[in-house]
């Protein structure tokens, strides 16, 4: 790493980092052309690069990868999660070798160009992943040339003027626009995906605040039918579908910025007893909904290798087991505003933030990690049996 906005790059450089503190990153780009900014942060996941880099909950970031080898096994149209904005960008170890798996449809470098997500190769991502870890997760720009041409007191400029992720609303750039009746089901080797019965099924109604299309599949697999929402659909329109439950997605940005449109609604439904399942960017405005408050992390989760351990009552015999989690998120629920009737669930053994919380007296709880997976263990899929078990 080089700390001049105007090193020269190195011979071969077709790419760069450029962060907001002047450091420069040369590497060899690939995938689109051009350049984007955002957030950089770092996913310790060994698989599953294709569901992180179409996760809305990605939307404005850079990803770095510390599992060297990413794209080698090519890309196909099943494992996409969302086709809406996400990760901008990522920031790989070892070159994209030629792909090698039956599954792929295309090459990875090809399906990045496609969606217009800029890569970076050639990084020494332990280094980018350690000063994350100890200065935090900064803003930068990700550019590729070809030709290795780049303005970096532009990019640099460009970095320094992205206000970053805190106080912004990105749901409302992520979630679909129209109401629609989920039909996929659960995916098979061989198979592909199954259609979802519509009919004698407990009926949820899932918000998307810039949802995974994997957690429908789990909620339909648990025995629910689904309802898949805009962010800011009015409380009347939701109560209108006859809804036995409401289900609160994942999605991006910072939570107090959507809770601005998505906290009154979360509160009525509140008021009128209707269960409610909230999963990371859900769960945190549940937690706003009730009175606690959130705040920006330092580095941020994300990987599908976090333990979670149950702390609260409720649990029985399994009160203490340790679940192996998959994550993705860069503000956390502050514990310590948790209102009296608001119990803490779930625990990070990583770092003790909170995971999880229940509402006494109501059929409502959330938790700060992602169940449905994709990527990562499947350790938690109780969740969705436990919300859909409430409705029946």
């Amino acid at each position: 790493m080089a700390f001049l906005a105007s090193s020269p790059a190195p011979k071969g450089a077709t790419g760069v980092l450029v962060l907001a503190d002047g450091t420069i990153v040369w590497g060899r780009g690939f995938g689109a052309t051009g350049s984007a900014v955002g957030e950089v942060c770092f996913n310790t996941a060994m698989t599953g690069y294709q569901e992180v880099m179409t996760d809305p909950s990605y939307a404005a970031q850079i990803v770095t990868f510390t599992f060297p080898h990413i794209g080698n096994v090519g890309t196909n149209d099943e494992d996409i999660e969302s086709v809406v904005e996400s990760a901008v960008g990522c920031i790989v170890r070892e070159d994209v070798t030629v792909q090698s798996n039956f599954r792929s449809e295309a090459e990875f470098v090809e399906w990045m160009a496609k969606l217009s997500k800029i890569g970076l190769a050639g990084v020494d991502t332990r280094a980018l992943t350690r000063r994350i870890r100890n200065t935090g997760a900064p803003n930068a720009v990700i550019a590729h040339d070809p030709n290795g041409n780049f303005d970096l007191d532009a990019l640099l400029q460009r970095a320094q003027e992205w206000p970053g992720l805190e106080g912004m609303d990105l749901s409302v750039r992520v979630s679909r626009e129209k109401q629609e009746n989920w039909e996929g089901g659960y995916w098979t080797l061989g198979k592909g995906y199954g259609r979802a019965p519509r009919k004698e099924k407990p009926h949820v109604v899932a918000i998307d605040y810039g949802s995974k299309d994997n957690i429908f599949r789990n909620l339909v697999k648990a025995g629910a039918r689904v309802t898949v929402v805009p962010a800011k659909t009015s409380l009347e329109d939701i109560m209108g579908l006859d809804p036995d439950g409401v289900f609160l997605s994942n999605g991006p940005g910072d939570p107090a910025a959507t809770g601005e449109y998505a906290v009154p609604v979360i509160k009525a439904l509140l008021d009128k007893d209707v269960p409610l399942f909230g999963i990371c960017l859900g769960h945190q405005m549940l937690a706003l909904a009730v009175g606690a408050k959130t705040a920006k992390m330092h580095q941020g989760h994300r990987g599908a290798n976090h333990p979670v351990q149950r702390v609260g009552e409720g649990w029985g015999d399994s009160t203490g087991l340790v679940e192996i989690t998959s994550m993705n998120h860069g503000f956390a629920v502050d514990a310590d505003t948790l209102p009296e009737g608001v119990e803490q669930t779930h625990v990070s053994l990583f770092d003790g933030s909170n995971c999880g919380i229940s509402i006494s007296g109501k059929k409502a709880f959330g938790v700060q990690y992602h169940p449905e997976a994709s990527p990562g263990p499947h350790d938690s899929f109780y969740l969705f049996e436990k919300f859909v078990g409430m409705l029946r």
